[in-house]
């Protein structure tokens, strides 16, 4: 096993990247508590900055409500529930990322719809009325929650619109119509709201220049590129689920990347890219999102996934979602990093390992990054490198030695675990007979099992560095947090006397 001696001066700074946005259920499930009590876990533990998912104009929230009553008619716009989401979210830190959509149906031009709650994706029947829903919505929050707040929203115009499931016939020139009236409705609020699309869904890479063209040739803004990134194939359907097929988790990375080549040219070239969706599975019914293996493939996304664009956004923060209908047993192969009842999964962790990490960047590689905090503290994170399913399977254990500059004679090591056994519910459900609704016992025991495995000891540290040789289980993560050790222990302690010996 090779050493890696890591340097004394950082290399790199640790992007934040992989936490400036989270996925949500739709906006209408923020009203419920166990959502509620899923993001405040994940805001003291991780804390992102935005948030992001389909819903905010869709009927469950009611802001469209057009009337004709006893010979009054017209539109009237509510903001009740939308308020109540919104201030959970400023609440908890965390700011909308908005999400133009889906069409409400007193505007929709059509009956098509998508998911279970019946989100409309055809284009409104009148744009004008659009415009007018648009700007009623924004002019609100404003009022609100001020101008100032409010610019530091992103909003993005639709979901998927190059998916005929999520936009009618997958219509891009209709589309670029919506996004057309969008932006100047939006621009005439204020100019300086940021307003970007097109979200499309991954292997929609011919949608990106046409897109560019569009907008250049109409002269219409554009604040930032908005897309998706998944790695798994088609679906292969059982009851009440689906197994899929994996790419590389590298597959995500070069997907990050390939807009802004894509674009090099463009005048939307140098744009934020911000990756609004990502996982392994683009199911909401796939049990890898469940599994260790789900957070040792996105560690080394998470790791390097900020050199790449502004923000990629995991799908979801939570289990509390119903695309699919209403899950039927706790653990479903939801796309949350948390389950319901606010049951950990191994991903949570490696998120709130990387919220222990340092800025500075002393050493990264394939199965570790290395970063120092601004008072020199060492943070460690490690994991077994993982492949797709047309990659050999993974080792029982992996190896890893890193040499560590650090100041004086030891060090006191605090390490969390991860793998397929320690800090992982979904081994403990399994184990149970897969509970379809727990007894409030088993999930005691299920939160229990979901807590990352904790250990300590010390570690001397010799000619100014400190050996750590890592041994990670399969699928494994851990997070290593290095003290430097003062001894203040005086010259009158003799430990061998506490039982009476050595008198």
């Amino acid at each position: 096993m090779v050493t890696t001696l890591v340097p004394h001066e950082p290399i790199g700074v640790l992007s934040d990247a992989w936490r400036e946005c989270v996925g949500t259920g739709r906006f209408n499930l923020a009203l419920r508590s166990d959502y509620r009590d899923s993001l405040r876990l994940a805001q003291d533990e991780i804390g992102f900055r935005y948030i992001r998912g389909h819903g905010l104009l869709s009927d469950d929230i009611g802001i469209h409500r057009p009337y004709d009553v006893a010979g009054f008619r017209g539109t009237r716009y509510s903001f009740t529930y939308a308020d109540q989401v919104t201030d959970l979210y400023l609440d908890l830190g965390i700011k909308p990322f908005l999400e133009l959509g889906f069409m409400p149906p007193g505007l929709a031009s059509g009956d098509q719809t998508v998911f279970w709650w019946k989100g409309n994706v055809t284009p409104p029947s009148d744009y004008a009325e659009w415009n007018k829903l648009i700007q009623a919505l924004l002019r609100h929050l404003i009022d609100r929650y001020g101008i100032d707040e409010v610019l530091t929203w992103p909003i993005e115009v639709w979901n998927e619109p190059n998916l005929t499931h999520f936009w009618k016939d997958a219509d891009q020139a209709e589309y670029f119509r919506l996004y057309e009236s969008s932006v100047i409705a939006i621009k005439e609020i204020d100019d300086r709201l940021q307003v970007g699309g097109p979200a499309i869904s991954p292997g929609a890479d011919d949608w990106w220049l046409p897109f560019a063209e569009f907008v250049t040739d109409r002269d219409l803004p554009a604040d930032f590129l908005s897309f998706h990134a998944y790695t798994t194939g088609p679906s292969q359907h059982v009851p009440f689920g689906v197994y899929q097929t994996l790419r590389h988790p590298s597959d995500l990375l070069d997907q990050f990347a390939r807009p802004a080549e894509i674009l090099k040219d463009t005048r939307l070239a140098g744009l934020p890219l911000h990756v609004t969706e990502f996982n392994t599975s683009y199911r909401p019914d796939n049990p890898v999102h469940d599994t260790a293996y789900n957070a040792a493939a996105l560690a080394p996304v998470l790791a390097r996934g900020g050199d790449l664009v502004r923000s990629f956004a995991y799908w979801t923060f939570c289990d509390v979602f119903e695309e699919e209908n209403i899950p039927t047993a706790i653990f479903h192969g939801g796309f949350g990093m948390i389950a319901h009842r606010q049951i950990k999964k191994p991903t949570f962790h490696v998120y709130a390992f990387m919220a222990r990490m340092g800025r500075q960047i002393l050493a990264q590689g394939d199965d570790h990054l290395v970063t120092r905090h601004a008072d020199g503290r060492i943070a460690v994170l490690a994991w077994q490198p993982t492949g797709g399913t047309d990659d050999p399977e993974e080792a029982a254990e992996h190896r890893l030695s890193l040499s560590i500059p650090t100041a004086g004679e030891s060090v006191y090591v605090h390490r969390s675990d991860v793998d397929e056994h320690r800090g992982n519910a979904f081994t403990a459900w399994q184990q149970m007979g897969r509970p379809a609704s727990p007894s409030r016992r088993q999930l005691d025991a299920l939160r229990e099992a979901a807590e990352a495995v904790r250990s300590h000891h010390a570690a001397p540290v010799r000619d100014g560095r400190v050996q750590l040789d890592i041994s990670l289980e399969r699928h494994g993560v851990a997070l290593l947090e290095l003290d430097s050790v003062v001894d203040e222990t005086p010259a009158w302690l003799d430990d061998r006397r506490i039982l009476g010996r050595g008198l």
